[in-house]
């Protein structure tokens, strides 16, 4: 008896959450620095969010912000509320844009990077000359090596995404 095909792509997302998960403790901290390095926890959130619908990607948003604000206490709460606004936000877009082309995919985990930053640079108060800098600088160069790393793991599992390949 074979799994049903619902069930099928849930394993199978599932599956490379996990992979994702890995690779964010594991190579990210092996990769360039911390201020440019691929986000795979925001990957794999605006992922599921996508394929789930709103609140299920607000609660995933609240779980890796947490997660995340656990690790940088400083600004504790800026990471939920901004992961948890992501969430919300990237399940959202994928009833009102096209988001099963390739490059869609790709631009909306780049973008909710650049997004999940304004919005726990603001919640954090920091001064505007810093924040002009990691908005204009760090935060472009984070959502495009994040956009880059999202695009091979959609290139990579594009069977499991049903996604086309077409620009």
């Amino acid at each position: 008896m074979s799994p049903s095909p619902v069930r099928a792509n849930r394993l199978q997302l599932l599956a490379i959450m996990a992979l994702l998960v890995v690779l964010h403790f594991y190579l990210r901290p092996r990769l360039w620095g911390s201020r440019v390095s691929p986000d795979f926890l925001l990957i794999a959130l605006v992922l599921f969010a996508m394929r789930s619908g709103p609140g299920a990607g607000a609660l995933a948003g609240f779980l890796v912000g947490l997660a995340g604000d656990a690790l940088t206490p400083a600004r504790f709460g800026a990471g939920a509320l901004a992961h948890t606004l992501v969430g919300y936000l990237a399940a959202w877009s994928r009833a009102v844009f096209f988001a099963d082309n390739l490059l869609v995919n790709a631009a909306f985990v780049a973008a909710a990077l650049w997004v999940r930053d304004l919005i726990v640079l603001l919640a954090s108060g920091i001064d505007q000359r810093q924040l002009v800098a990691e908005l204009t600088l760090y935060s472009p160069l984070q959502a495009l090596s994040t956009g880059v790393f999202a695009l091979l793991v959609l290139v990579t599992f594009r069977e499991w995404f049903a996604i086309r390949l077409d620009a």
